[in-house]
């Protein structure tokens, strides 16, 4: 079946009780067992298994062409999960352009345990092959990155990282398994935050991590229930139904953000965008054999600084000035004092000129207007005299 299909389809078959064509809340705790030890369907206790949560597991497994989906409480839930396969004096090697709270839980808590993490530009050819010269446990891979859109070539880099002995991992948040599917380019294990992208809706807060690897889907499914980061039913439920339409939201995300870079890099308030649909993009030739589109993700730098990006954002209009992404709706934000403000001191912070966008599937007449409002305030804040 093709991936429109599946997304409907897959871990959804009609309730064999009262024929719901949709998955129904199993808004329940524990099960009624028939013996000591004789569950119905292996059902026990809702943190260790619950119906909802496990037409999501394996409807997200089918997306990603995986075996194993394994859902959690959150995206950083996931992360952490996976933290978990690995041991004190494990070696990650890192993408250095990384969204703020993977930094923030790579460098504050597991770094502090004697985890050993190594952020680099894996873009960089000398650089990657010098990485990978002695032994990894672990790659983290973002591709597209957070905020900086770096495309990572991943199916050369996972060569490699096999070779020096690591397991790979892909956030694929920012394409989806839509747009990108990284077990078939050689990762193996794909994470998601499906706040984001797969939701869709920003009504629900979860995160899943999904593999081909029998032996990997064991242990995450034994930390999953052993640390208890699950999502309820409610945020599964909502998920789920929020996947049905990935495949057509994302056509319009990326219809939207297309035309938006483009006339972004005509701006004369603008000093770089940052998308890989762009020919000028570093990464383009990579993301378009790697990818299906480019994503709805852009970000630029605007002319003045930080004073111009202010007040480009006192008035967003359409655009809603919040964290996150991948909603139907457009999002802008200041990656530097929001979404990666725990990469100060770091040496990785992003440019405090930088914004960032979401692009939503409003109609791109409205959210082009607004653009151009709030960079015609970012212009005029440079012209104003020093007081």
């Amino acid at each position: 079946m093709e991936f429109e299909t599946r997304a409907i389809h897959a871990g959804q078959e009609p309730d064999p009780l009262t024929g719901s064509v949709n998955v129904p809340i199993y808004q329940t705790s524990t099960y009624a067992q028939d013996g000591v030890l004789k569950m119905r369907g292996g059902h026990d206790y809702a943190r260790t298994i619950n119906p909802t949560r496990t037409a999501l597991e394996e409807c997200l497994a089918s997306l990603e062409g995986g075996k194993h989906g394994v859902c959690f409480s959150s995206g950083m839930g996931a992360t952490t999960a996976i933290m978990e396969l690995f041991s004190p004096g494990s070696r990650t090697v890192a993408i250095n352009d990384v969204y703020g709270g993977t930094y923030r839980l790579f460098s504050k808590l597991y770094a502090t345990k004697g985890y050993d993490y190594e952020f680099v530009d894996l873009t960089d050819e000398g650089t990657a092959r010098q990485a990978f010269e002695r032994p990894a446990d672990l790659v983290w891979l973002e591709t597209p990155s957070n905020p900086l859109l770096k495309i990572v070539d991943i199916a050369a880099i996972a060569e490699r990282a096999h070779a020096a002995g690591a397991v790979v991992v892909v956030d694929n948040t920012f394409a989806s398994p839509y747009l990108q599917q990284p077990l078939a380019l050689g990762a193996d294990i794909v994470v998601h935050s499906t706040t984001k992208y797969i939701g869709g809706h920003s009504d629900a807060v979860g995160g899943a991590a999904i593999t081909n690897d029998d032996e990997t889907a064991e242990r995450l499914h034994f930390v999953q229930n052993s640390m208890g980061a699950v999502p309820g039913p409610l945020d599964a439920f909502l998920t789920l139904r929020g996947a049905k339409t990935l495949a057509v939201r994302m056509e319009r995300h990326c219809d939207n953000a297309a035309g938006i870079a483009r006339w972004l890099t005509e701006s004369p308030a603008v000093s770089h965008v940052y998308y890989p649909g762009l020919a000028a993009h570093p990464g383009h030739e990579t993301a378009k054999r790697q990818m299906k589109r480019f994503g709805g993700m852009i970000a630029f730098q605007v002319n003045g600084g930080r004073p111009a990006v202010d007040a480009a954002l006192a008035d967003t209009g359409v655009w809603t000035l919040g964290e996150s992404l991948g909603g139907v709706e457009s999002l802008i934000e200041h990656p530097g004092a929001m979404t990666h403000a725990s990469l100060a001191g770091s040496g990785f912070e992003v440019p405090d000129d930088l914004i960032r966008l979401s692009v939503g599937i409003e109609h791109v007449d409205d959210l082009m207007h607004d653009l151009v409002a709030m960079l015609a305030r970012a212009t005029q804040s440079r012209s104003r005299p020093i007081q």
